[in-house]
């Protein structure tokens, strides 16, 4: 709900937008691409979304796999990308959005969630999108499964494997739900991993 005020504030227009990328099809995540007046708010830009992920909400049946508490997220997300579909294009594991961004694969907190590489130079970050949702816990035993991921053993694996990269690599990470302002850094803590926050 703060995304106009929040493009205001960087002095940036809507029609300036080149691409809107998704992790996936949460509310939180992609009910925002349509106004008040169901209306996509960026005129120009190219809408990225997984191959894997559109056809998870697309296909009718998936309202049946959810929980009777989330089917709601599988007829939002229906409606959003249906408005969209003549504009989304479509990503899977190692595509290049655009230079310098690449898909990677991060399957389970939704059933094609992606997250995404940064890189230019020598800098290097990682968008983890929900692949890591909560700073403590699946930081400290990433490997535990959690009921906030549809698919909770898959995404286990899925976050083993970015906190590892992350934290051998020395990568920057950006988590959308860690604390801090969610920019920060991975390092090796005993058998898990701790977030260290970027300095305000």
């Amino acid at each position: 709900g703060q995304l106009y005020d929040n493009l205001d504030a960087a002095g940036v227009s809507f029609d300036e937008i080149t691409d809107v990328v998704f992790t996936h099809a949460h509310p939180d995540h992609i009910w925002g691409i349509l106004d008040d007046f169901d209306e996509v708010p960026f005129p120009s830009a190219s809408l990225w979304i997984g191959q894997r992920e559109f056809e998870f909400w697309s296909d009718p049946s998936s309202l049946d796999s959810l929980g009777d508490t989330v089917q709601f997220f599988a007829v939002g997300a229906q409606r959003r990308l249906e408005a969209i579909a003549d504009r989304l294009q479509f990503l899977s594991d190692g595509d290049e959005v655009l230079p310098g961004i690449t898909a990677r694969a991060s399957f389970g907190h939704t059933p094609g969630h992606l997250s995404f590489a940064i890189e230019d130079g020598g800098d290097r970050a990682l968008i983890l999108g929900d692949a890591v949702t909560n700073a403590h816990l699946q930081f400290a035993r990433p490997g535990w499964p959690a009921d906030s991921d549809q698919e909770p053993e898959t995404a286990a694996t899925s976050r083993q494997a970015i906190l590892s990269e992350a934290a051998a690599s020395g990568a920057r990470i950006v988590g959308y739900h860690l604390p801090d302002g969610g920019i920060g850094r991975v390092e090796a803590d005993g058998e898990g991993y701790r977030f260290v926050a970027d300095a305000a």
